[in-house]
């Protein structure tokens, strides 16, 4: 055994031994065994010794319990903290001021696997191209907040360094929280820079998914975090060669049984995620309340017609094709219903969805909560109305099996159903918004998909898009007409 683990054994034996003596007389004075009395003489002593009483000896010996669990507790925990490779003085994070607040209490924010993939990408090519180790790496978030992640398994092979970021979901934990994020990196001569997925990451098997099959489940935001993040050190060093970066989660594989993957067609791992890079804790209560007052800011400002979006690929397609300032759009997560009710409570005149197909298809069979735990049937909906366009059985079927709502567009595309399809779901969409406003608000919604762009809109989409951007009303029809 190395001089230095001796020491550290002996100093923690030391230490425990020494609480628990303070822990014994602590005790042992609040009992009063030990307290002398003025004249006291060897048979008040020993009279007084016999007065005490069987509850106060438990009193004793419940102290000294007490004290000791405490000692050997913080004694345990440390120690698993240790072995989890944990810091017991946590480094800042940069997240340190960033929380919501429930029932008084604060939940901290955390980030993502996608900013852990992107971090140890980093670190590790600095470390390749410099020579130097990095134990800490700096890194900004698509959502603006800057990142500062301590770098953990540093390996240096010929020509390849190896290291990790350990992912950390704030007070909102996961079946990802605490796990180690790998990244590899190494020379290679095209000039690109290369990602892949090794041990733990998942690939996509089926069609439909955000990445080709065959693909490590690495998404689109993460994928560019890396790539930006590779440049800039590769620019940083003159380096002008190629870099082939690969993920891997040791734990990643047995993550993924707990999750959805195996479902979507996502076999031998987990997926690489996040659109902002930033976890903020899923406490229903806050998020209403946050969704709430981001409401009444607008409708202080003068707003009469709000824009909602599920999420962040909704505020992209507001300004790519709505032509919409996304700053307007105000995210209502899978609180449909509830933003409805609080804009009747407001008395907001209306409200405009711009909403992935994988969500809102749900509002079409009057699912108000989008989220999984609650309702799924996406593929039900989409068959059920592809039926009501005049589907045959076969395609219904195939529309059945599938996992995904772009799989399910794809096969509407190869029948020339998706037109007849989306009008029928839009229309659903419709009658269900206006049964939650009780058709005292109107309500309006455009949906899209990633892969397939724009795919429909309720009736009156566009007169709305007008009136939030500030325009007359039109009549029914083309906005175009507005003179």
């Amino acid at each position: 055994m190395k001089k230095g683990s001796q020491v550290k054994i002996l100093h923690k034996s030391v230490t425990v031994k020494v609480r628990y003596l303070l822990s014994f007389w602590k005790a042992a004075l609040s009992c009063g065994i030990f307290l002398r009395q003025p004249g006291d003489t060897a048979k008040t002593k020993r009279e007084r010794r016999e007065a005490l009483s069987a509850l106060r000896r438990q009193r004793f010996f419940h102290f000294i319990a007490a004290d000791m669990r405490g000692v050997f507790q913080e004694e345990k925990e440390n120690a698993g903290r240790k072995n989890r490779g944990w810091s017991m003085e946590k480094r800042k994070t940069g997240l340190e001021e960033f929380f919501i607040l429930k029932n008084n209490r604060k939940l901290r924010y955390g980030y993502t696997t996608g900013s852990c993939a992107a971090a140890a990408s980093k670190a590790a090519v600095q470390m390749l191209l410099s020579g130097q180790a990095t134990t800490q790496v700096d890194l900004m978030t698509p959502k603006g907040i800057r990142l500062f992640l301590s770098v953990e398994e540093i390996s240096r092979k010929e020509g390849e360094v190896s290291c990790a970021v350990r992912k950390d979901g704030g007070d909102d934990p996961d079946a990802t929280h605490g796990i180690l994020i790998f990244a590899s990196v190494k020379k290679i001569q095209k000039k690109e820079i290369a990602i892949d997925g090794g041990k733990g990451v998942g690939r996509v098997t089926k069609k439909g998914l955000e990445q080709p099959v065959g693909a490590a489940a690495i998404n689109r935001v993460p994928r560019a975090m890396i790539t930006d993040e590779v440049r800039k050190v590769c620019e940083a060093f003159g380096y002008d060669g190629g870099i082939a970066v690969t993920i891997s989660i040791p734990e990643g594989e047995k993550i993924a049984k707990k999750t959805f993957n195996p479902k979507l067609g996502i076999m031998g791992g987990i997926s690489v995620l996040g659109t902002s890079g930033i976890v903020v804790p899923m406490s229903e209560e806050a998020l209403i309340a946050s969704i709430r007052l981001e409401m009444e800011m607008k409708r202080a400002q003068g707003a009469e017609y709000l824009l909602i979006t599920p999420g962040n690929y909704g505020a992209a397609f507001c300004r790519d094709f709505l032509k919409l300032d996304p700053e307007r759009a105000i995210k209502c997560s899978n609180y449909v219903g509830e933003t409805i009710d609080m804009a009747l409570s407001m008395e907001i005149k209306g409200i405009l969805f711009a909403a992935h197909i994988g969500k809102f298809i749900k509002v079409a069979a009057g699912i108000m909560n989008t989220h999984s735990r609650f309702a799924d049937g996406r593929a039900e909906i989409m068959a059920a109305n592809a039926v009501r366009a005049g589907a045959p059985i076969e395609l219904t079927r195939k529309l059945l099996e599938t996992v995904t709502t772009e799989e399910a567009v794809a096969l509407l595309d190869e029948e020339n159903l998706r037109e007849q399809t989306m009008a029928q779901i839009v229309k659903r969409i419709h009658f269900y918004l206006q049964n939650r406003a009780y058709c005292a608000l109107e309500t309006e919604a455009v949906l899209f998909s990633n892969e397939h762009g724009f795919l429909a809109q309720t009736q009156g989409a566009r007169q709305m898009i007008e009136k939030i951007k500030g325009g007359r009303q039109t009549e029914q029809g083309d906005p175009g007409q507005n003179k």
